[in-house]
C-alpha cells in the first residue's frame, strides 16, 4: 500500500456530502492478491461514513483526493460504476487503476481528524488486514 499525507478542507458545511480518497492499493509482493475491503478506522464525531466505493481512474479523470458533492468540477460519484462490489485484483509488484473512496456526511462541526485506513486482502489462500496512515482534516468554515 502507498501512504498519503493529510488531506484538508476548511470550508465544509453541516449536511454536506464529501468523497475522501483512501490511499491507492499497491501490491509490493511477488504474488497476486485481491483487496476485499477498505475502510477508515477512526471517524470523529461530526463525520458519518455513508458508504465505501471504488472507482476507476478513467471514470473520474484521475484520482481526486477530496471532492464535495455537487461541485461542478468534481465527478458525479453517485452515478459511476462501483468497483468495490468485487475483489480488486492486483498483480505482483503493481497497483491498479481502481481506488477506494469513503462517502462522508458532515453531521456537526468535526473537532478531530479522520485517521487511519484499513485494507483487507487475500493472498495465497490467506486473509490479511493492513492498517496504514491516512488523514483528513475537514472543518466547518
Amino acid at each position: 500500500m502507498i501512504a498519503q499525507g493529510v488531506t484538508d478542507n476548511y470550508s465544509a458545511k453541516v449536511d454536506e456530502t464529501w468523497w475522501f480518497t483512501l490511499p491507492p492499493p499497491y501490491n509490493v509482493s511477488d504474488d497476486p492478491l485481491e483487496v476485499i475491503d477498505a475502510s477508515v478506522v477512526k471517524v470523529p464525531d461530526g463525520i458519518k461514513i455513508v458508504r465505501y466505493r471504488a472507482y476507476h481512474r478513467d471514470d473520474t479523470d484521475g484520482m481526486p483526493l477530496l471532492a464535495r458533492e455537487g461541485d461542478q468540477q468534481n465527478p458525479d460519484f453517485a452515478r459511476l460504476k462501483d468497483y468495490a462490489k468485487a475483489p480488486l485484483k492486483l498483480a505482483p509488484d503493481s497497483g491498479g487503476d481502481v481506488y477506494y473512496v469513503a462517502e462522508l456526511e458532515v453531521t456537526a462541526p468535526p473537532k478531530e481528524n479522520l485517521r487511519d485506513c484499513r485494507f483487507t486482502y487475500r493472498q495465497n489462500g490467506h486473509t490479511f488486514t493492513q492498517t496504514m496512515g491516512c488523514e483528513l482534516e475537514l472543518r466547518v468554515g
